[in-house]
């Protein structure tokens, strides 16, 4: 499955794997969905990703936005090629969308950041 949640007591784990698109979009909203309802700051892992879209990147561009409104945080970091998508895109330029990589000014590759 290339979208997985995991639970903790004191955050939430979203794993995106492989070829995140359209596809998969129902499938992380209803993920998103349910971490925000938890309550708890996120970590987003897209290090696995391989492909992601414009429509997953609004998506997480969304969340960011009712996380900040919660008062919880999303952290993350993602493989090379999802964050070019992001950057691409001009995602990665929105004052708090939570994807980042090695290539994003102020990341660390042994961090998650924001």
């Amino acid at each position: 499955m290339p979208v997985t949640l995991q639970r903790y007591e004191s955050h939430c784990v979203i794993r995106l794997d492989g070829q995140i698109t359209l596809s998969s979009a129902a499938e992380l909203k209803e993920l998103l969905l349910a971490w925000l309802a938890a309550g708890t700051d996120l970590q987003l892992d897209l290090e696995r990703a391989e492909e992601i879209d414009i429509a997953i990147l609004q998506l997480l561009s969304v969340a960011a936005r009712e996380a900040a409104g919660a008062g919880v945080k999303i952290t993350g970091r993602a493989s090379s090629a999802a964050f070019v998508a992001a950057r691409d895109s001009g995602f990665a330029q929105i004052p708090d969308f939570p994807v980042s990589g090695p290539e994003f000014p102020g990341s660390r590759d042994d961090q998650w950041v924001k």
